[in-house]
């Protein structure tokens, strides 16, 4: 499906199947002798043949095509290496494109399965998890030449000059576009209009939750009209979904402190106490790839309560258990 939101600049829906996010937005930009793909979907082939298709209907020349992706998740730069051309540029973030050209991929999620099995994930579970992970199915499979953004770097596109706005938190480098002129704000994955995005555990940030809503405040201000998100649909109030975002995150904070109120718990013990917006009668029956996200998930809400001097961590039988911390 392809839809022209504004004049020059497209969407198309590109299927994610068996995800619960559904589709990816990927957003096309047409200008006097260049493209522009904001985000681009999985490599995987009901992927690839939307993307095509779309392209071809939209009279893309890829090799006058640049890419830009707004951060590291499968389905959102999964696709870029089957598109992009020898005269292609895939701006992306220097972070990110740091993880993706590191030697032994394969180490890095040996070094996952390691914390995850500390924090009480199963390891026939967490084996599954890691084996249907989607950056492993469907990623990027080797090294990449990037052209590296920052904050407040200019891309422009003929009518359309959209300013870098790093706002890590739901990843470590995500990068979001403003064009101030147009009030336009191409938000990746850092807003979305309906659902939440993933607040996970990674090992190069601190603090993501922390970061997360640093990077809500960061956008609060901007002038928006419209924000064109990479998931469902287009929407313009953006202060008014970052009040319900943090109003969501404390809500999870909550419902873990409520959940360690009968005492120690690992991480995978707490997470059955969480409300999950996905739909599965009860955690049991969560797939383990589900399982795998919130737990991220709540590792980063307890890092959070961690370093506010909600909770305190102590590792029992190598597994790492949370308590709440008596108030003075």
């Amino acid at each position: 499906m392809i839809e022209e939101i504004l004049p020059h600049l497209y969407r198309i829906r590109v299927p994610l199947p068996q995800s619960p996010l559904k589709t990816l937005n990927s957003y096309v930009i047409k200008a006097k002798g260049r493209f522009l793909i904001i985000d681009t979907g999985w490599n995987r082939e009901e992927c690839r043949r939307t993307m095509f298709s779309a392209l071809e209907r939209l009279n893309v020349d890829l090799s006058q095509t640049d890419f830009f992706i707004t951060h590291i998740h499968a389905d959102h730069l999964g696709l870029v290496a089957t598109l992009a051309t020898g005269t292609s540029r895939v701006y992306f973030n220097e972070p990110e494109a740091a993880i993706i050209n590191a030697a032994r991929p394969e180490k890095r999620w040996q070094n996952f399965g390691v914390i995850y099995q500390s924090h009480g994930f199963p390891k026939n579970e967490l084996e599954e998890a890691m084996a249907h992970h989607p950056s492993r199915l469907y990623g990027l499979k080797h090294g990449f030449d990037f052209c590296l953004l920052r904050d407040d770097d200019i891309l422009d596109m003929e009518d359309y000059s959209f300013q870098c706005i790093e706002t890590p938190g739901h990843s470590p480098g995500h990068i979001c576009l403003y064009e101030a002129s147009k009030r336009i704000l191409m938000s990746g994955d850092h807003l979305l209009g309906t659902i939440t995005p993933n607040i996970t555990f990674w090992p190069e940030m601190e603090n993501p939750l922390k970061e997360y809503l640093a990077s809500l405040e960061k956008v609060h201000p901007l002038d928006v009209a419209v924000v064109l998100p990479a998931h469902r649909d287009i929407f313009h109030n953006h202060r008014r979904r970052i009040t319900e975002l943090k109003k969501h995150h404390r809500a999870r904070v909550n419902q873990i402190l409520a959940a360690l109120d009968g005492g120690d718990k690992t991480a995978f013990q707490i997470a059955p106490h969480v409300k999950w917006d996905v739909d599965y009668p009860s955690w049991e029956l969560f797939p383990p790839a589900q399982k795998w996200f919130a737990i991220g998930e709540t590792i980063s809400h307890l890092k959070y309560l961690e370093d506010n001097h909600r909770v305190q961590r102590k590792t029992r039988d190598q597994q790492i258990v949370f308590s709440l911390v008596a108030p003075k």
